[in-house]
């Protein structure tokens, strides 16, 4: 008996270490309860035979419902249930059989535990496509032609992971390379597997643009949001001002040359978005709005005015000590991720898309 007894301890003590870790985020056991309840009770409903014959609205925004509760909660609903299930289980631990199953389970659950408050929440919109600005920095021309590299890396790494790219808007250099661009990534997780790309990213090279083949050290500056349903934020027509002009840019390959681009201005925070990949200008104003909407999300969330300047691209500097990644292509070869000071020589190979070179130990 003493197995069993000892091994109905470790049950209960995983079970209060969950619900203490889980409370410290807002989530205690009522909640949990509620959300399982919520997401039983859509999927209930979307296996009903007349679900599926109603307004395909409805449909659509019930399915993306559980779609979100699922890509936020069902971690952590799984260790619930696992749980609940060992106790379950702690009721019949006198049979040899299943206190050896019961056991490996406890086992498993608990690595599961542990790798799950090591990698944290899911954010609610982990599923959704991603939004990337890059904006050159400190460097001059060799910053804008850094940010056109750093474009270049996030089309190959999207290919790479079937993300469809779409460039919404962006202004071209002086001399090469991009002041700044706007990205749309579509695709299931493109959010969760870009937005740790959001800071400051320096490059060491020789220039190219120097006539003395110096060494530059240039930075631009990512931004990562999630594209999100613009019901979810309140924009008022009264708190827009709305400019048009034709875009330049170099075509083909980057952006289709219109003379119905549009800038928004979103006047209470000052956020500027623009659009001039549609054909129209009204087609452009949409797009700009859900470009502005997911901005204004974030700024939301944040709930700290000190986070004010980090949606509007402002609360790192792009330059010297802000950098969340080096890529060092002379003396030497080195690309470093400087949130975990993880190191890795393989920098062209990150560079042609494989951030998962860097991406996978930070």
């Amino acid at each position: 008996m003493e197995k069993p007894q000892r091994f109905k301890k470790n049950i209960l003590q995983l079970e209060k270490e969950f619900y203490d870790y889980a409370a410290k985020k807002g989530l205690d056991k009522a909640k949990l309860i509620q959300i399982q309840d919520q997401i039983s009770k859509i999927q209930k409903k979307m296996g009903g035979s007349d679900f599926w014959q109603k307004d395909q609205a409805f449909i659509k925004s019930t399915s993306e419902k559980l779609g979100e509760l699922k890509a936020q909660y069902q971690d952590i609903l799984k260790i619930k249930s696992g749980i609940d299930d060992l106790l379950e289980f702690a009721e019949m631990l006198d049979d040899p059989k299943i206190y050896q199953e019961a056991s490996d389970q406890f086992n498993k659950l608990k690595k599961s535990f542990i790798s799950f408050k090591k990698q944290g929440f899911s954010h609610k919109y982990d599923a959704s496509n991603a939004i990337i600005q890059i904006t050159a920095g400190a460097g001059g021309v060799d910053a804008q032609d850094w940010s056109e590299m750093l474009l270049n890396m996030y089309l190959k790494f999207n290919e790479k992971n079937n993300f469809k790219s779409e460039i919404i808007s962006i202004s071209q250099g002086t001399q090469a390379g991009i002041k700044t661009v706007v990205l749309k990534v579509k695709g299931r997780n493109a959010y969760k597997q870009l937005k740790s790309e959001q800071g400051v990213h320096r490059l060491v090279r020789l220039s190219p643009f120097n006539a003395d083949n110096l060494r530059q050290t240039s930075f631009a500056l990512v931004e990562v949001v999630p594209q999100i349903n613009q019901k979810e934020v309140e924009i008022k027509d009264a708190d827009l001002k709305i400019d048009t002009f034709r875009a330049k840019g170099a075509g083909g390959q980057h952006v289709n040359t219109t003379d119905s681009a549009v800038r928004i201005t979103h006047l209470p925070t000052g956020i500027v978005v623009s659009c001039q990949n549609q054909r129209s200008q009204l087609q452009n104003k949409e797009e700009a709005k859900k470009v502005l909407a997911s901005k204004l999300y974030q700024l939301r969330e944040s709930k700290k005015q000190e986070k004010v300047q980090e949606i509007k691209g402002d609360l790192k500097k792009a330059e010297w000590g802000n950098q969340i990644r080096s890529y060092i292509l002379h003396p030497y070869k080195m690309v470093k991720d400087h949130k975990s000071g993880l190191k890795k020589s393989k920098v062209e190979e990150v560079l042609n898309g494989n951030l998962e070179i860097i991406k996978n130990n930070s």
